[in-house]
């Protein structure tokens, strides 16, 4: 005999999805341009959740964020400030390849006029 009792709660059972699955499935819509429906079909979870989350990505607060994730706008923000740096870094290594260019020219005798 099937207790109806477990089985009600079985099914209305809310079901937990690992960061990782909703970090994917945000990427799918956002980054690869999957509509909600395809992307929600693809992974078979509702599309109702998957709106959630896609739109809690856009605003940068993402509910149940793993310990150690950032939102979309800090990694942005991140990333701008990282190239800035790399861009004054390669700058500065240039005018040091230069340097040491122009002095290893100066102190060899047989380059002297």
């Amino acid at each position: 005999m099937v207790n109806f009792t477990n089985w009600r709660n079985f099914m209305t059972r809310s079901k937990t999805y690992t960061p990782e699955l909703r970090e994917e499935a945000v990427k799918l819509v956002l980054t690869q341009g999957l509509t909600l429906e395809d992307a929600a079909l693809r992974l078979t979870i509702p599309k109702g959740t998957l709106a959630n989350w896609v739109a809690a990505a856009r605003h940068g607060t993402s509910p149940k964020v793993a310990p150690g994730s950032r939102s979309v706008p800090e990694l942005e923000a991140e990333v701008t400030k990282l190239r800035k740096e790399l861009a004054e870094a390669r700058m500065e290594r240039d005018i040091v390849k230069k340097a040491a260019a122009y002095f290893a020219r100066e102190s060899l005798p047989s380059t002297r006029s």
